[in-house]
């Protein structure tokens, strides 16, 4: 079991909690290949409108790869993304900034997709529960 941090603005991740799936790295498939059923994944929110400079510089959502199956979805002008289904939790948005000097500074940069050792695991239950 790995645990992922996906960074999206909240705008975004909540289309795909509201459907029950990830995509990442604007619909590549390569990073939910690396992903296997059973792998946590954290969400990382740093705005909360795509496209509007308004900061939100939270952790937004948690949630746990479904099955194995990666998918294709037409989202309609020629954009077809790659999408994994994953089962949320419930949760609510929590700053990062009271963490940051508990986190690594490698770990904090601004990323897509990345996979986080077992240290990461046992801080999302201080964040989330």
């Amino acid at each position: 079991m790995k645990h992922w941090i996906i960074v999206a603005s909240k705008d975004h991740l909540q289309r795909g909690v509201a459907g029950g799936f990830i995509q990442a790295n604007h619909g590549k498939a390569a990073p939910l290949k690396r992903m296997q059923a059973g792998d946590w994944v954290m969400f990382y929110s740093p705005k909360l409108e795509y496209d509007k400079p308004e900061k939100l510089q939270c952790f937004t959502a948690i949630g746990k790869i479904a099955d194995d199956e990666i998918y294709q979805h037409d989202m309609g002008g020629g954009f077809v993304p790659f999408r994994r289904n994953v089962t949320f939790l419930p949760a609510q948005d929590v700053s990062i900034l009271p963490l940051i000097n508990d986190l690594p500074s490698s770990k904090i940069r601004p990323i897509g997709v990345r996979c986080f050792d077992s240290e990461l695991y046992r801080s999302r239950r201080k964040i989330f529960y």
